[in-house]
């Protein structure tokens, strides 16, 4: 990335940076910083004596920082911070720590509704005939296609991301369901906890995997998941790979108990040129891709800079997730 700092004489706010934004945005950040009084740097030695980082701070900073207030990461993700030292020292220090969830939420949850109606209108399929063998499945696709009007969708996780889905569902008539461990009761859709969990799956028709990666939710979706999911389901995941036992999906596609699987999101990434789900049946794979766009940095950026004129202006920040 482009190594840029600004210095200033008696400055008081230094902000680290190791977000990759392009040349043209970072020129637009160096302008921003600079309008503000601040300086910016993208060397590694300047976090331990930053006030603000945006990117990936290492997280053995973080626990020894004693200048650092706010962090923002530039992704959803935030598995790697997501640690009980971490928390412990948040809890003793001034320091807050958000994300980037807004920025990614309308561009995952476009791709998310890109292959609903892919695989409802057969999509896959006619592809299929088109680069191979050029035949005329009319027949087959027709009577294989479904309608979303009526059908269920149980949504696994209700963030930022999963309110955006269940936004752009509704005008399709489908019945929405939530699910979260602890559901407030300020939800938009009807939700569910962990007791109210496998009584939902049997009755969703479209389950999608919004889970973050943590330690509860490793595996979250192993052999006992896929097997209270009711007979012709279709399973997607733009969450996380490691929610997701993938031996257990690749078995309950070759049975057909599932009829379909769309991932955006694998483990390992990218996923190795022979690993079985690449040849399961009925299975769309995009190679985490979700989140992306080709404004992707320009709005990252935007959101960097809303949230730093919170910050400076003492007003609460958004996407905040730990501290």
């Amino acid at each position: 990335m482009t190594d840029f700092r600004v210095n200033m004489e008696n400055q008081q706010l230094q902000i680290w940076i190791n977000s990759s934004l392009g040349e043209e945005t970072s020129r637009r950040l160096v302008a921003e910083v600079a309008a503000c009084g601040a300086s910016l740097s993208t060397e590694a030695a300047a976090l331990e004596s930053a006030v603000i980082a945006f990117g990936q701070p290492d997280v053995e900073v973080l626990l020894r920082s004693r200048t650092l207030r706010w962090v923002q990461l530039d992704s959803a993700g935030y598995e790697r911070y997501d640690r009980e030292d971490l928390r412990h020292h948040l809890r003793g220090s001034n320091l807050t720590i958000t994300n980037s969830s807004q920025v990614y939420a309308q561009p995952c949850a476009e791709h998310l509704l890109a292959m609903i109606f892919a695989l409802a209108r057969q999509l896959p399929g006619a592809m299929a005939a088109q680069t191979g063998d050029h035949s005329w499945p009319m027949v087959r696709l027709r009577a294989e296609s479904r309608l979303l009007q009526g059908q269920r969708a149980l949504l696994l996780g209700y963030g930022t991301i999963a309110r955006t889905v269940a936004a752009l569902l509704a005008p399709l008539q489908m019945e929405l369901c939530g699910y979260r461990r602890h559901p407030d009761g300020r939800e938009e859709i009807p939700m569910v906890g962990e007791a109210g969990l496998a009584q939902e799956l049997a009755r969703a028709d479209h389950v999608i995997n919004i889970l973050p990666a943590s330690p509860t939710t490793r595996g979250f979706c192993d052999t006992e998941f896929f097997a209270r999911l009711k007979p012709g389901a279709i399973f997607y995941n733009i969450g996380r790979g490691i929610t997701v036992d993938q031996e257990a999906l690749r078995r309950s596609l070759e049975t057909g108990h599932l009829a379909a699987a769309a991932l955006d999101v694998t483990d390992p990434e990218p996923l190795p040129p022979d690993h079985p789900l690449w040849t399961a049946p009925n299975c769309l794979i995009t190679p985490h891709t979700a989140g992306g766009h080709g404004r992707e940095k320009e709005v990252l950026l935007d959101h960097f800079l809303a949230n730093l004129r919170r910050y400076l202006r003492g007003e609460p920040l958004a996407d905040r997730i730990l501290g």
